[in-house]
């Protein structure tokens, strides 16, 4: 009796586990840099504070949403400047209505440097495909 219980304990879990799919389909969504139109800094940051920089961003339909921000520090220019992106989440569905407008983001800023910081915030590519940005400059007291 006690191999009959195992056996058919043994054949409901094989059939169990048989019965559930692994595949993945993929994602269904992927990244993509979202327009920033406006941004408000402070006039001037004091050193060692962390700030709250708001970010109007384009939202171009209604599948696209923001995620978060990738704020870089130039490699090759100067410790001050950030060049700041806006990071969405496209969600990939056969229908999307355009809706074109803006929505408000932010992110916190700690001042490490006593330089004037210069914030390049990408506001899309133009008509050759080339990044452009609103620059905008913000001494330190």
């Amino acid at each position: 009796m006690k191999r009959l219980f195992y056996l058919f304990t043994s054949v409901a879990i094989t059939v169990g586990f048989a019965s559930c799919s692994l595949d993945d389909d993929g994602a269904n969504f992927y990244y993509a840099p979202l327009e920033i139109v406006n941004a408000q800094v402070p006039d001037t940051f004091e050193y060692g504070k962390v700030y709250t920089i708001n970010v109007d961003l384009l939202r171009p339909d209604d599948c696209t949403m923001s995620d978060t921000f990738d704020v870089r520090r130039s490699a090759t220019d100067s410790t001050n400047i950030r060049t700041v992106s806006a990071i969405g989440i496209v969600l990939e569905k056969d229908e999307c209505e355009e809706v074109s407008e803006e929505i408000r983001d932010s992110f916190q800023f700690e001042v490490i440097y006593n330089d004037p910081y210069i914030f390049r915030f990408y506001s899309g590519d133009n008509e050759n495909g080339d990044p452009e940005f609103i620059e905008v400059e913000v001494p330190v007291k």
